[in-house]
């Protein structure tokens, strides 16, 4: 039985990936590897049309939270002062990443299933500034909410800070303005969106911002400024994980063929407007309203009388893997994520499962 995964990443990879990574043996200091590094890092910028004279993909062997740590650790300045904008479990992780690493910090906490409270944002703007460096997470997976940002760009820009953006479940199907928001950084990952496999992230940075850090090495394997020379010189300061390269350059490949990362969101949103159609129709309710919910994670409430063990195990056994809601949500909500190698089979057996799930527990004494 073909196992789906419906979680926020890893997904479930298409043949080809998975197929990738039987490359042959690369050492991470010969020719062959600068070569297939040098494709990813102009792939990643391509998406969005990025200038690589004006910004720079750098590339690091971990998860999404190494690409956050190395994007924080490396851009805010030793005298820079970081505020942190919190609507779930990954805002709160930069604020402790901030401090871990000794960053002048301060947080604007919002309640995890509320968007972003402008007026309050702007007031610490006003009454705590100057900061160098906002940052927030664009889809906030705690809860599926997409952040707006555009409002929230706009009052960076006024106070003139530069914005650090997770965007680690959001990059590849989600919007992400280059031009128009004042970044300095993006974070993101090859085993979400992407569809590549976990151990691949990576830092789409503004050389100028970059710069403008100073000599900030807060510490010695999440340095982008090494990373950054290393790469520009065809190089690498420490082994990368060959074989997850092999595999996020075949996923860049196939998102490029498929027609980019619009067409991406569209395929993401048509698969999970089926999901929640369905759901609903069988009286399981959505967290956050459809407008509010990002076209890569939905998350719902459980149904009366199913505890999401019950249910996992149930989805399981029928060949699909959902997600626990986290913290105080765990005993509320599960949630369903639309990535990776799904065909429009998977989403029928999919609601078809819970039909059969859902009426053999109605149907039970």
């Amino acid at each position: 039985m073909r196992m789906i995964l419906l979680n926020p990443g890893p997904v479930t990879l298409s043949p080809r990936v998975r197929e990738s990574m039987l490359g042959p043996d690369l050492c991470h200091r010969e020719p062959e590897f600068a070569v297939l590094q040098g494709k990813i890092r102009r792939q990643l910028l391509e998406i969005h049309a990025l200038d690589a004279a004006q910004w720079a993909a750098i590339l690091l062997t971990g998860s999404g939270t190494a690409a956050v740590e190395a994007m924080v650790s490396s851009l805010v300045p030793s005298d820079g002062r970081l505020l942190v904008i919190e609507n779930g479990v990954y805002g709160e992780r930069i604020s402790n990443i901030a401090r871990r690493h000794g960053i002048a910090t301060e947080r604007v906490e919002h309640p995890w299933l509320t968007g972003l409270d402008l007026p309050r944002i702007e007031a610490a703007l006003r009454a705590s500034g100057p900061f160098t460096h906002v940052a927030v997470v664009h889809h906030e997976t705690t809860s599926g909410r997409l952040n707006d940002l555009q409002q929230l760009a706009t009052l960076c820009a006024a106070h003139g800070a530069e914005l650090l953006l997770d965007a680690v479940s959001s990059f590849g199907a989600e919007e992400i303005d280059f031009t128009g928001w004042p970044l300095a950084a993006i974070a993101a990952t090859a085993n979400k969106c992407l569809h590549g496999v976990p151990g691949t992230a990576f830092v789409i940075a503004r050389r100028s911002a970059l710069a403008s850090a100073g000599e900030t090495c807060r510490t010695i394997y999440l340095d982008l400024q090494a990373y950054l020379k290393n790469q520009d010189q065809q190089g690498t300061p420490f082994t990368q994980s060959v074989q997850t390269f092999y595999a996020l350059s075949a996923a860049l490949d196939e998102l490029a063929q498929e027609g980019g990362w619009k067409t991406r969101r569209e395929s993401y949103r048509n698969r999970m407007a089926k999901v929640r159609r369905h759901l609903l129709n069988l009286g399981i309710s959505p967290l956050l309203a459809e407008g509010e919910s990002s076209c890569v994670l939905n998350a719902f409430h459980l149904p009366a009388g199913l505890g999401y063990t019950a249910l996992h195990d149930e989805l399981k056994a029928r060949g699909f893997i959902i997600y626990a809601g986290q913290s105080s949500l765990a005993q509320q909500i599960f949630r369903i994520s639309t990535m990776g190698d799904l065909s429009e089979g998977d989403i029928q057996r999919l609601c078809s499962a819970f039909d059969e799930i859902l009426e053999g527990g109605r149907s039970r004494p």
